[in-house]
């Protein structure tokens, strides 16, 4: 099987968020960058699909800046055999993704399976994965949770709301995004993050996959951090004097009752 897993770099979750000077944007200085943890569980399903196929093999495909050729090679490192970066501009909206990347695919002999993860954890637009599939002409699953697999077909698991679950049976290719719970995705041996610097990324540019700056629907602007929380009050006395002074703080001065 042809297996491609799509993939976005984002803040770490523990990074501190500046704006840029202009406050069209994050200040990117000394951020530290990962996967987006719900991309991790795309290249584990994809991974362990392999690995249950003779033969196949897990091409890692992701679009931005240059940097995010690291976020591949963390795939590589996983176990994925070879990877794809398309150069977009930093700010690109998921309609700029989704097109880069699906113009990229296009270009490969066959794909027969896509992974992507539900959202990312940056922007949380949970987009890409359906407009990929969209620009594809691919049938799609997100939320996945559980999947049995054929050669022509998968049997689906998919989380919705109220804690309820959706069974789909769809055909292949498809494109299926992932969700907590679907696997616990595996850490890169020191062996092959040496081994990962080795493999091929292939380079492209937008010319490359039939798209320009026009494919660029939405642009943000003046970005705000939101305001500090103000300091909490603490009522001293027994029960019931602090009942009475709630009330009176949310009455008075929170003027809510």
């Amino acid at each position: 099987m042809n297996i491609y897993v799509c993939l976005k770099q984002t803040p770490d979750t523990e990074t501190k968020i500046k704006l840029a000077a202009d406050s069209n944007g994050i200040d990117t200085a000394g951020i530290k960058w990962i996967v987006s943890p719900y991309d991790e569980l795309a290249i584990e399903e994809a991974l362990r699909l392999k690995e249950k196929n003779a033969g196949s093999t897990v091409t890692a495909i992701s679009a931005g800046p240059a940097r995010v050729v690291e976020a591949i090679r963390t795939a590589l490192a996983m176990g994925a055999d070879n990877g794809i970066h398309v150069e977009i501009p930093e700010t690109a909206d998921s309609n700029l993704t989704a097109k880069a990347i699906a113009g990229a695919l296009k270009k490969e002999a066959k794909v027969d399976i896509l992974f992507t993860g539900k959202e990312a954890i940056d922007d949380g637009a949970a987009q890409v994965s359906q407009l990929v599939a969209e620009y594809m002409g691919f049938p799609y699953v997100t939320s996945l949770v559980g999947a049995e697999y054929s050669a022509t077909a998968v049997k689906a698991k998919r989380e919705i709301e109220g804690g309820a679950f959706e069974m789909i049976e769809i055909q292949l290719p498809a494109l299926f995004a992932a969700q907590k719970g679907l696997n616990e995705p595996r850490y890169a041996s020191l062996p092959n993050i040496m081994k990962a610097k080795k493999k091929e990324v292939k380079p492209l540019k937008l010319a490359d996959v039939g798209c320009s700056d026009a494919d660029q629907k939405i642009r943000f602007k003046n970005f705000q951090l939101p305001p500090p929380k103000q300091a909490g009050k603490k009522v001293a006395g027994d029960a019931a004097a602090q009942a009475k002074e709630l009330v009176r703080l949310l009455h008075e001065e929170a003027k809510v009752i």
